[in-house]
């Protein structure tokens, strides 16, 4: 059993949070301790990520271009601290400037297992996702909607057309898993899909598909004829 955060050192809790909460919980402080870490001198490495940032005004782009040398400055930042820091910088830099793969266009349900079938099929609890869709039917987004048992009350269509409607979506189309390894569609599935699919013709953001993966198998609403 994992030690309560109270426990821990205060090296260790940014790196604790990171693993239970995921990265874009953390603070900018706890993700540079995270990479520091350790701290030195007598300072938790929290306290050496803090000074950082101070030094550089609060600024993230000041503290990327800061050299080797002047980063050595600060107290608790050593030749490999600092070496670290320089290497994450620039991936950040190399990351943003790196050209957007083009983005999967979806013409048939084969499409949507293409892109979900290796991440679904195997899975010993149902998940529900979103794709939100341009007009020329290329993927805009993919959210994961819900984790757990599949039921009206989990898939709520606010969740559902929230990210769609921010992305300025011409179409939904959503799909989840049965670990059963049996595809056929659940009275709740066609109970959650008119839902959606009702909320959808409110709002003028049609619900083009529900593909259901299953294993090797899938059914999708659309060519059944269910929608």
């Amino acid at each position: 059993m994992a030690a309560p955060i109270a426990a821990l050192s205060q090296d260790d809790r940014p790196r604790e949070r990171l693993t239970s909460l995921g990265a874009p919980a953390l603070t900018a402080i706890e993700l540079l301790a995270v990479l520091l870490g350790t701290g030195a001198g007598g300072r938790s490495v929290t306290e050496v990520a803090a000074a950082l940032v101070s030094e550089a005004d609060g600024s993230l782009r000041r503290l990327a271009s800061r050299p080797l040398a002047e980063l050595k400055r600060t107290a608790g930042i050593g030749g490999t601290k600092a070496a670290r820091l320089a290497a994450a910088f620039e991936l950040g830099a190399r990351l943003a400037r790196e050209a957007r793969p083009v983005p999967a266009r979806i013409r048939e349900p084969e499409d949507v297992v293409a892109i979900f079938a290796s991440r679904l099929r195997d899975l010993s609890v149902e998940e529900f996702h979103l794709l939100a869709l341009d007009s020329q039917s290329q993927v805009l987004r993919e959210v994961l909607v819900t984790r757990g048992l599949l039921n009206s009350s989990l898939v709520h269509p606010r969740e559902v057309f929230r990210p769609a409607i921010a992305e300025a979506a011409a179409g939904v189309i959503v799909v989840h898993n049965h670990p059963s390894g049996d595809p056929t569609p659940s009275a709740e599935d066609r109970a959650v899909t008119r839902q959606l699919v009702a909320a959808g013709e409110l709002l003028d953001l049609p619900i083009y598909d529900h593909v259901i993966i299953a294993g090797d198998r899938f059914v999708s609403f659309a060519s059944a004829g269910l929608l």
